[in-house]
């Protein structure tokens, strides 16, 4: 039965791949390897692993969701990971998110790997995630921090890359935009707490930070001193 089990969730995840690809969300060879790669049934609740790979986010519990696939494709593609990277992630979630980042920065056999920090405000969901990243494999490539991810975390600054997956107000957090490296790339949905969210590709350019906007968002809200009130 597990092994049937297996084939299934395989095969679901071969089918999302390639929808995406004719979709044209996913194109990078890299990025379609870590979606091929990552388990995402692993993260989700085990009533909804069943609808892990249908392309909607889903509950993960405290008012949180981990986000749809095309959604996370989308994300994985705009911040240009590399092999090597730091990477600093706001909003754990189920931890998800930072194994596809874990995969492109530090694949499997990587003579340079690269590093996750990921910061989740809610403990149930920090344990849970580091659960779910040790049972997938990537517990030695992500590291999962209690805490306000409005802060960032200074004790590994700066990052490569910044990826923020819960929405922020429109003036982005300020110790995330300076714990970015020079040529990095911060990746954040921003606007209002429930609609009118864009997401916005940032690449800081000395004193200067050059804004892309994306397209249309809807992420649950930024929460902290930087962010949103509870």
């Amino acid at each position: 039965m597990v092994s049937i089990l297996k084939m299934n969730f395989e095969e679901k995840r071969k089918r999302l791949v390639e929808s995406l690809k004719d979709r044209g969300i996913l194109s990078k060879p890299e990025v379609i390897k870590a979606m091929l790669t990552v388990q995402r049934h692993k993260f989700v609740p085990r009533d909804a692993e069943s609808s892990a790979y249908i392309d909607s986010p889903l509950s993960i519990g405290l008012g949180q969701t981990i986000s749809a696939p095309h959604m996370n494709a989308m994300m994985c593609e705009f911040l240009e990971l590399k092999e090597g990277e730091k990477v600093l992630e706001i909003g754990t979630g189920s931890g998800y998110h930072a194994a596809l980042c874990a995969e492109l920065v530090a694949p499997g056999n990587s003579e340079n790997p690269g590093h996750v920090f990921t910061i989740e405000r809610h403990e149930e969901l920090v344990n849970s995630a580091k659960e779910s990243l040790r049972e997938t494999g990537y517990e030695g490539k992500v590291t999962v921090i209690y805490g306000d991810g409005t802060l960032g975390y200074p004790k590994e600054a700066p990052y490569d890359k910044i990826l923020v997956t819960a929405a922020s107000p429109s003036k982005v957090p300020l110790p995330l935009r300076d714990q970015l490296k020079e040529g990095g790339i911060l990746c954040i949905p921003a606007g209002s707490k429930s609609f009118g969210q864009n997401l916005y590709i940032i690449k800081k350019l000395g004193e200067d930070f050059k804004s892309k906007k994306v397209t249309g968002v809807r992420f649950v809200p930024l929460i902290g001193k930087y962010g949103f009130e509870s």
